[in-house]
């Protein structure tokens, strides 16, 4: 059964807007021809796919079944062409991205205009949560990882680094001295991040050790704990990338220098195992990388 690309096309926008005519003359077709396209693709697919009235039509039961394949066809079309071309200007759909909180409001939502005003036909929805979505399950094209690589079917692309450091205020050291050794944080208020009761470390031997802490302060949020922090009334495990203003401006100060904050992570890009990703996915996560590479808190080794 061949289909006629251009019929679905009409279809499609008949389902938007509710209307033959209106539709039709958007493709250079009288009502009349309209119609006939449409009855000829009921014919070909061999389904009902409007209710008709004199003023108006709606979709049947099997219309809207065969509405989204019929947007996922034209959508694939396009991208093909698109790729075949290289032009950006042709890359559309929806793109849907899942990242966590504050990394997102840092380091790609600033980035998404200048990537719409390349990629004008694509959609954006940026999915802000610290929570780990299923995104094949819950529709998402792709989402931005930190942390260690879990082993799945999903594919995963690095983009950049995210080392992560020991800090405290000046101040909070003034008073409370430093700690030069993991197990001196026994002694310190160490402002946590989730159920957390131990900070790993890699040693400058490549030992690992594991450092136990504990103090008056613990949250869901990267960000309260970097108020916390700042306010100076304990030490805490951060992101460079999340306090590279404060450590340029002398506000915190890492500690444990000799010490590497373990497991390294990593920022990933991370798509459904599909063979073949659609263009607009590619050109993003591309993007993106583009952008990453230029933030030195980030920077690949």
């Amino acid at each position: 059964m061949a289909l006629d690309l251009r019929s679905m096309e009409l279809f499609v926008r008949i389902a938007a807007v509710g209307a033959i005519g209106k539709a039709g003359a958007e493709f250079g077709l009288s009502r009349t021809a309209a119609t006939q396209r449409i009855q000829a693709l009921e014919a070909n697919v061999g389904v009902q796919l409007f209710h008709r009235t004199t003023r108006t039509v709606s979709l049947t039961s099997d219309g809207e079944i065969f509405l989204d394949h019929a947007k996922r066809i034209i959508e694939n079309v396009e991208e093909a062409l698109s790729d075949a071309h290289n032009d950006p200007r042709t890359i559309r759909g929806d793109l849907r991205i899942a990242c966590p909180a504050s990394f997102g409001k840092r380091h790609v939502a600033p980035y998404v205009a200048e990537f719409l005003e390349t990629h004008p036909k694509v959609a954006v929805h940026l999915h802000l949560s610290d929570d780990v979505v299923d995104i094949v399950e819950q529709g998402f094209d792709m989402a931005i990882r930190l942390g260690e690589l879990a082993t799945s079917s999903l594919k995963a692309r690095r983009l950049a680094a995210s080392p992560r450091v020991v800090v405290a205020t000046p101040g909070y050291i003034e008073r409370h001295g430093e700690p030069e050794m993991p197990d001196d944080l026994k002694a310190h208020n160490c402002l946590m991040r989730g159920d957390v009761r131990s900070w790993k470390l890699t040693a400058p031997d490549g030992s690992a050790v594991d450092a136990k802490v504990s103090g008056n302060f613990t949250s869901d949020s990267a960000e309260a704990v970097t108020e916390l922090a700042l306010s100076g009334i304990g030490v805490a495990r951060k992101c460079r990338w999340e306090i590279a203003e404060h450590l340029e401006s002398g506000r915190l100060v890492t500690v444990l220098d000799d010490y590497t904050v373990a497991p390294v992570w990593s920022v990933f890009a991370i798509r459904s195992p599909s063979r073949l990703p659609p263009a607009r996915v590619r050109a993003f996560t591309d993007y993106l990388k583009g952008k990453l590479d230029a933030v030195p808190s980030l920077a690949l080794n």
